[in-house]
């Protein structure tokens, strides 16, 4: 599920070949170009790899949306003896306590019915890997970016909920926040750091080939 293909770009720093997948066309079809990088159009269920030769699997925000049972199998099938499986989610951002308020709102009152249900995964930071995945210890990691107000209601904008919500009701919910975010943000020319905390699952297949 590479989506715009951000975190395989990022694995291509590190590693000398990166197959990224996702089931949409759509989605590949608008990756960028790298030399390190094949981008192709599969489900995670159904990768087109040969037993037992990938070092590490990596699901950036998408676990939620796979048939677990289905992709831990797969898993299991493509990954060397002791290769890392690696997944991780992104929790709700944080700028201030004024502007979280704000966000908080927006998140869980007004768009709240409009999460799909596979939203609950997320929230819950995923569940502990299968037990043949041995989890390994890892530091705190968080993404992390300074922005005007502009940019952050642009990125609010992106929400899925939101976009069910303006279908529901023809009306763009970013319209009730706007002025409580600008009142809470204070000078609309200031930058304010904005950083999201990530959630990580990550276990290293501990069952031979």
């Amino acid at each position: 599920a590479t989506g715009s293909g951000q975190a395989a770009v990022g694995l291509a720093a590190q590693f000398e070949s990166v197959l990224a997948t996702d089931a949409s066309e759509n989605q590949i079809a608008q990756c960028p170009t790298h030399p390190r990088i094949s981008f192709q159009v599969a489900s995670a269920e159904q990768a087109p790899l040969a037993d037992h030769s990938v070092d590490l699997i990596t699901v950036a925000q998408a676990l939620h949306w796979f048939d677990l049972e289905a992709f831990y199998r797969e898993a299991r099938r493509v990954l060397k003896p002791h290769g890392v499986l690696a997944v991780w989610s992104y929790k709700l951002l944080h700028v201030s306590p004024q502007v979280d308020a704000v966000i908080d709102y927006y998140y869980r009152d007004l768009l709240g019915p409009y999460w799909p249900p596979e939203r609950q995964r997320v929230e819950q930071g995923y569940a502990p890997l299968p037990a043949d995945f041995r989890a390994l210890d890892l530091p705190a990691f968080a993404m992390v970016t300074d922005w005007q107000p502009e940019q952050l209601l642009g990125y609010l904008g992106t929400w899925s909920a939101g976009v069910y919500y303006r279908q529901a009701l023809q009306h763009d919910p970013l319209q009730h926040i706007k002025l409580p975010l600008a009142r809470a943000w204070g000078n609309p020319t200031q930058q304010r750091r904005v950083t999201w905390p990530l959630q990580l699952r990550v276990g290293r297949l501990a069952l031979e080939a």
